[in-house]
């Protein structure tokens, strides 16, 4: 299949047949305009169901065009995307909205903070902490339901490793039952901003970060976050490290 490439190479996760980047190009360009409020894709399925409703309720009546009406704005607000007073300092920022659901040592070396997308959540996705991409990496594997705790290693997942100010993070996009399409718009070698708009998931699904000791983390279980806005965690100074 003659698929259009994008201007530029495709971050190392694209894969023609993976669902992360088949619609890459199309999205690529959405996250320049800072005032954007509804990603383009949402509108498209919002017009086409519209469209669909007027016709089935020419033909059989306004109220079994309800469903499609519904779903419409269902979407315009699944693929809202609004903008976000990103905090300064040496703090990383949550990935994603959603719900905590686990922080967690997943070795000596790292922290997991594993965050839960709902269908109702903002599924726009922000680089947790600026600095260097240095690796896009795409993993095959299952559609577990996003808040199962294997969906850390089994999922379909994109793992993003960032170096800035001498530290490193790791963040995972991580398909689950329902979403199906991963979006990352960057590339090994770009540069982010701690906030910046780096991605989409659609319909349900989960965001884990990795820490190192650097970090203290600051966020608990069950805590409600916001994409950009919510501090997770905060960078430990040598000052605070040797207690001065």
């Amino acid at each position: 299949m003659n698929e259009p490439k994008p201007p530029g190479e495709p971050p190392a996760s694209c894969h023609r047949r993976s669902s992360m980047c088949r619609e890459y190009q199309a999205e690529r360009a959405l996250w320049e305009n800072s005032d954007l409020r509804i990603v383009s894709t949402g509108i498209y399925y919002a017009l086409a169901l519209i469209a669909g409703a007027a016709v089935l309720a020419w033909l059989a009546g306004p109220i079994y065009s309800a469903p499609l009406v519904l779903l419409a704005l269902f979407c315009l607000n699944f693929f809202r995307d609004p903008d976000r007073e990103i905090p300064a300092g040496p703090v990383a920022v949550s990935p994603a909205d959603g719900r905590v659901l686990a922080v967690v040592a997943e070795s000596p070396r790292w922290t997991r903070i594993s965050i839960f997308l709902n269908v109702f959540d903002v599924h726009v996705n922000r680089a947790p902490v600026g600095g260097r991409i240095e690796k896009v990496e795409y993993k095959a594997g299952r559609f577990l339901v996003a808040s199962k705790e294997a969906c850390s290693t089994d999922n379909e997942q994109n793992v993003v490793t960032v170096t800035g100010n001498g530290v490193t993070v790791v963040f995972k996009q991580i398909a689950g039952l329902i979403a199906r399409r991963i979006i990352f718009t960057k590339k090994p070698g770009d540069t982010v901003a701690t906030g910046e708009r780096i991605g989409l998931m659609r319909f349900g699904s989960r965001m884990d970060v990795l820490f190192g000791p650097e970090w203290e983390i600051a966020v608990r279980p069950g805590q409600r976050v916001t994409a950009g806005s919510t501090v997770i965690a905060r960078r430990i100074v040598p000052d605070q490290t040797h207690g001065s």
